[in-house]
């Protein structure tokens, strides 16, 4: 993972009228295996309410990528780790809900339990790697002339941006291909 990380030259994304925003790509341990948390989203929230989605939210003001996905993490699942636990960052992921998502993939082994924060997360799900290691369904988007990824997760089909950032790290940590998905779009309920 770290090796392919490493060797990965992430391409950002000019924000031109959209807001910064990061997610974390987490890795546990968990029962002698790795993966990562997805988060079921509050039915409260005002954006989003009620879909998977990686830890993460908008940048404050003078926060980078980084230090905006860590803060994310800790409030919604209550896991503080250092900046030293990131192990890198993949491509810039611009929606069409108005944000340029930053993906920051971290180590956190397995010495931390989430506590999921009631207010932001209904649910938490645990997708070991092997799961997200699955080939994903390339579909057309009514509207638009690009292609949305979904990946068969948890019974079901997830969407992009999630599912594109996860494709994505599936393609370069765990097979240290170049794979970009900041071109494919997003089903037509996420364009709000």
């Amino acid at each position: 993972m770290v090796a392919g990380l490493g060797a990965f030259r992430r391409r950002g994304v000019a924000l031109e009228g959209r807001k910064a925003a990061a997610v974390v790509i987490a890795v546990f341990e968990r029962d002698g295996g790795q993966g990562v948390w997805l988060t079921e989203r509050a039915s409260g929230l005002r954006a989003h309410a009620g879909q998977l989605a990686l830890p993460g939210g908008k940048l404050d003001p003078g926060e980078d990528a980084e230090g905006a996905a860590l803060r994310e993490l800790h409030e919604e699942l209550g896991v503080a780790v250092p900046r030293s636990a990131v192990l890198g960052l993949l491509d810039d992921y611009p929606t069409r809900s108005g944000y340029v998502i930053t993906p920051v993939v971290a180590w956190i082994g397995e010495s931390r339990v989430p506590v999921p924060n009631p207010a932001e997360v209904a649910v938490l799900h645990w997708i070991p790697l092997a799961d997200l290691d699955v080939e994903p369904r390339f579909v057309p988007v009514p509207g638009s002339d690009r292609l949305a990824v979904q990946l068969p997760l948890l019974g079901g089909l997830l969407h992009a941006p999630t599912a594109a950032i996860l494709h994505q790290f599936r393609e370069v940590a765990l097979h240290h291909r170049d794979t970009r998905v900041d071109q494919m779009d997003q089903p037509r309920f996420a364009w709000e």
